[in-house]
């Protein structure tokens, strides 16, 4: 099965696309930049779900849902927001089909056309924000804390499995408060929040940082961001949070009575991860023999293999290692197949990244012992069926530990310091990654800096000291660094 992967030093967009589609996570759609989610793609987004879910409730949060249709007016009440989303926006324009008079089939009636058009959902701040303009009267109202878990359409040009469709399933918080202090903090809890999950469950390291004025959000005051970094020494945006001051709050008129018995505009935040997270768990962990899965968000964990076949003794050993197994918590499957040999099978766990294998076979049985293979590592050794499920259990935090200590390596390595240009340039045509390097925040500076290398600034790290300097293209003065990096 490797054999069917191309090497990452060899075509590293085309080796994402081969662990994609031989690991059965996802596949292309009849429909232009659209993909399917097959069974274990969608069984990873599921796990991440879970967490995600259980981690907002943990802060108050609860679940909505909002209509996929967005009236076009709603989008044209706030300026900076529509001319953000204009150029992606799917549009509805009827309401019916019917039989073409002429014989060629279904043709769209042109009495149904709507007296205003629809746009499919690109994100919902104006659908949601006119919905709180009515439950939203009072402080006693306040905070609203809501997320809500959906798919939503931008019409991408350019279109990557996973990492950029046109149609992608997502989860959208918006919340509203009395205060901005309140909001402000809303917004920075949550991009705790989503870099606590990428490091503890999907183990991949990222940087917590606030975006330039050019990369933030249309219609944001701030934004704050999780930046990742792949095994190409690219930039991914894992996860940004929007404080939006009371930017959606005026253009929908929602109000609130204060404790002062006065009127005043709520404050706002929106925030959100996406199916994006499955690609960058692709890129962080993967290697030229297929997936590799950090346990935590592993479908499943640990494979049983019967060698040759399943055979009695074999099948009652399986037995007691699977009820110890799931007596902790530990997805567990054991393989009967007939049709498939050893080491098919290997070959197939191996490549849809299952983090532990265990052979079994008659000499293993004699022995009292059972082959652990870890995929992270392709390690192999044999232990005592007896306490297996404890070195098991104990196998699997390793590995979490293991994977999210070689991406945090690898960020390392690939992390430049420059002061001057030439560095600059050198730094990220040699190993790409992130470069840290002073700017003079202006805008037309950073976007020269893009012109000329392709690089954007990914964010300003929170941790970023105060540090006297000069920028990296223009000399002028500069109090911190800012990272940049080329990026997906």
């Amino acid at each position: 099965m490797a054999k069917e992967i191309t090497p990452r030093e060899t075509d590293y967009s085309q080796w994402y696309v081969d662990i994609v589609t031989r690991a059965n996570l996802a596949d292309y759609s009849a429909v232009r930049g659209c993909m399917v989610i097959k069974p274990h793609g969608y069984a990873i987004w599921e796990k991440m779900r879970d967490q995600l879910d259980r981690m907002f409730k943990e802060t108050g949060h609860v679940n909505a849902y909002f209509p996929l249709f967005i009236p076009k007016s709603f989008l044209s009440k706030e300026a900076q927001h529509v001319e953000g989303f204009a150029k992606e926006c799917a549009v509805v324009t009827h309401h019916r089909l019917m039989n073409d008079p002429n014989g060629n089939g279904i043709i769209v009636d042109p009495e149904a056309k709507l007296e205003e058009e629809l746009i499919v959902r690109p994100t919902s701040e104006t659908i949601i924000w006119d919905a709180y303009r009515t439950w939203i009267n009072s402080y006693r109202d306040l905070p609203l804390l809501i997320n809500q878990w959906a798919n939503v359409v931008r019409w991408e040009m350019r279109t990557r499995l996973f990492l950029r469709t046109a149609e992608f399933l997502w989860q959208e918080g918006h919340t509203a408060h009395a205060t901005k202090a309140e909001a402000e903090e809303e917004a920075k809890l949550m991009q705790k929040i989503y870099a606590q999950f990428a490091e503890e469950w999907m183990a991949m390291p990222v940087i917590q940082g606030v975006k330039t004025e050019n990369e933030r959000f249309a219609g944001a005051d701030e934004t704050y961001t999780i930046e990742a970094l792949m095994q190409d020494g690219k930039a991914l945006q894992a996860g940004t949070s929007h404080f939006l001051g009371q930017n959606f709050a005026k253009a929908f008129d929602v109000k609130f009575l204060n404790e002062n018995n006065e009127q005043e505009y709520v404050w706002a935040t929106s925030w959100g991860v996406s199916t994006r997270l499955v690609g960058g768990l692709i890129m962080t962990h993967s290697d030229d023999d297929g997936l590799v899965l950090p346990p935590k968000l592993a479908p499943l964990q640990v494979a049983i293999v019967p060698i040759p076949k399943p055979a009695p003794a074999i099948d009652e050993a399986a037995e007691k290692i699977m009820k110890a197994l799931k007596a902790k918590g530990i997805s567990v499957k054991y393989d009967t197949d007939m049709k498939k040999r050893p080491g098919f099978k290997f070959a197939e766990y191996e490549m849809h990244g299952v983090p532990v294998r265990l052979g079994i076979g008659a000499r293993d049985l004699e022995k009292g012992e059972v082959e652990v293979a870890r995929r992270d590592t392709k390690e192999k050794t044999s232990k005592p069926i007896d306490g297996i499920a404890d070195y098991v259990s104990n196998l699997l935090d390793d590995i979490q530990r293991n994977l999210l200590e070689r991406a945090k390596q690898f960020r390392t390595e690939h992390t430049t310091v420059v002061n001057n240009f030439d560095d600059f340039r050198d730094a990220l045509e040699a190993k790409g990654g992130f470069i840290s390097a002073h700017w003079d925040g202006n805008t037309e500076t950073e976007l020269k800096i893009k012109e000329m290398t392709k690089a954007t600034i990914r964010c300003i790290p929170n941790d970023a000291p105060e540090e006297e300097g000069t920028c990296v293209l223009t000399g002028r003065p500069s109090k911190r660094r800012v990272l940049f990096a080329k990026a997906y």
